[in-house]
C-alpha cells in the first residue's frame, strides 16, 4: 500500500512551511521524535517479551514507509529537530537503510539515531557513517556469551560485538544501552563499565522497567543504580548534562568515555520531557506510560489533511500528564506491554 506525498514536501522544506513549536500543557516543547518502524526482533530479551514471545502486528498494519515519511516531515514543521529510528529491530524491516538515505536527502530533521541490537547491523554500517548517521545506541546487557544466551535466548553475542567494534572504528558517535535486572552481577557491571574506559563511548545502565508482557503485575525491587556505580567505580563524578536529557552521567580517572543511568522506572526526568513516540501500528504516544493517545494510521489513511493530522497532535499533547506515574496511574494496566510493540 503506497502512498503519494503532498507537492508541498521538497527538501529543505522552505520557512513558510515551518510551524508554531508543538507544547505541551505543561510548557514542555517536543524537539525528539523516537519511531519505531517494526515490532519484529531477532532476539528475545526476558525483560521485553515473555518466552512464548509476542502476537506481531499484520504487515499490513504497520505504517508504510511513505506514511512514516509523511509524519517525519510534520514533526519537523512543527519543531522536531531529533529524529530516533527504533524497533522491535529496525534491520529486520526490508528497505530501512534506504529510509534512513530518504529522510537525510531531505534535510528535514537535523539529526538521525538509530537504536538497533546489532546482531544484523554490521553490514550497514559503511552507508549509515557515508549517510552522516548522528549516532547509534546499541542494546548490549552483557559481555558473558552465556548470560548473553539466557537474556536474549539467543546466542549472537559474537554478532554483536563485531557491530560494536566497527562502529568505533568507523568513529561513529556510540552508546551502549544496558538493562540492568535484579539478576546483574557486579562484575557485569564493572565489565561493561570498563569498555568506556576503554573507547570513547557512553555506556548507560537502564533500569529496568514494566514492559516484559507479562501477565498481571511484577513485582521489582529498586535499583538504587546510583549507589551502586559510586561504589563499583570509585572516583566517579557526575558530569554537567543537557537539561532535556534522560541520562545522569559520571566520568572517573582514566576514563576515556563516560558511563551513566537512565532512570526509566523512577521517572526522575519526566519534568524536562521534550519527546513522544509512534509505535509500528502508528499510535502516537505521549508518555512510555500511556496506552497511546492518538491512532495516526487511521488518519493517515481517512486521507487526513496535514492540517487535520496537525491539530489532532496539538489536541492530544495538550492533555499530557506531568510524569509517567501519573500516566501509568491513569492508564490502570492490568498487564505489562512488551516493550517491542511500543517501539524502544
Amino acid at each position: 500500500m503506497q502512498r503519494s506525498l503532498s507537492k508541498n514536501y521538497k527538501k529543505s522544506f522552505p520557512p513558510d512551511l515551518l510551524l508554531p513549536p508543538l507544547i505541551d500543557n505543561h510548557g514542555r516543547e517536543i524537539t525528539y521524535l523516537r519511531l519505531a518502524i517494526t515490532d519484529r526482533c531477532n532476539l528475545r530479551c526476558c525483560y521485553c517479551m515473555p518466552k512464548r514471545g509476542v502476537s506481531f502486528i499484520p504487515h499490513d498494519d504497520l505504517l508504510t514507509y511513505e506514511e512514516l515519511e509523511r509524519l517525519v516531515i510534520l514533526f519537523a514543521r512543527l519543531g522536531v529537530k531529533k529524529l530516533r529510528i527504533t524497533g522491535g529491530e529496525p534491520f529486520v524491516r526490508t528497505g530501512c537503510l534506504e529510509f534512513i538515505k530518504r529522510l537525510k536527502n531531505r534535510e528535514c530533521v537535523e539529526q538521525i539515531f538509530l537504536t538497533t541490537n546489532g546482531v544484523n547491523t554490521t553490514q550497514y554500517l559503511g552507508n549509515l557513517k557515508e549517510l552522516g548517521i548522528s549516532g547509534i545506541n546499541l542494546s548490549l546487557d552483557t559481555l558473558d556469551r552465556q548470560r548473553f544466551k539466557d537474556i536474549t535466548r539467543r546466542d549472537h553475542i559474537d554478532r554483536v560485538l563485531t557491530t560494536l567494534h566497527k562502529t568505533l572504528a568507523l568513529n561513529i558517535p556510540l552508546k551502549i544501552n544496558s538493562v540492568v535486572t535484579d539478576n546483574t552481577s557486579d562484575e557485569e557491571i564493572i565489565k561493561l563499565g570498563n569498555l568506556a574506559r576503554c573507547y570513547p563511548i557512553s555506556l548507560r545502565y537502564i533500569e529496568e522497567m514494566p514492559f516484559g508482557g507479562a501477565s498481571g503485575a511484577i513485582s521489582r525491587p529498586e535499583n538504587r543504580l546510583a549507589e551502586r556505580l559510586d561504589r563499583l567505580f570509585k572516583g566517579i563524578q557526575e558530569c554537567p548534562a543537557d537539561i532535556t536529557s534522560t541520562a545522569r552521567l559520571f566520568t572517573g580517572p582514566n576514563f576515556m568515555g563516560m558511563i551513566g543511568i537512565i532512570e526509566g522506572r523512577s521517572r526522575k526526568f519526566c519534568s524536562t520531557c521534550n519527546k513522544v513516540r509512534i509505535t509500528p501500528q502508528g499510535t502516537l504516544k505521549a508518555c512510555l506510560y500511556d496506552d497511546g493517545v492518538l491512532d495516526l494510521r487511521s488518519l493517515l489513511r481517512s486521507s487526513a489533511s496535514d492540517n487535520t493530522i496537525i491539530n489532532a497532535v496539538r489536541h492530544r499533547l495538550d492533555g499530557r500528564h506531568l510524569n509517567g506515574h501519573d500516566t501509568e496511574v491513569a492508564s490502570k494496566r492490568k498487564h505489562e506491554p512488551s516493550m517491542a510493540t511500543i517501539g524502544g
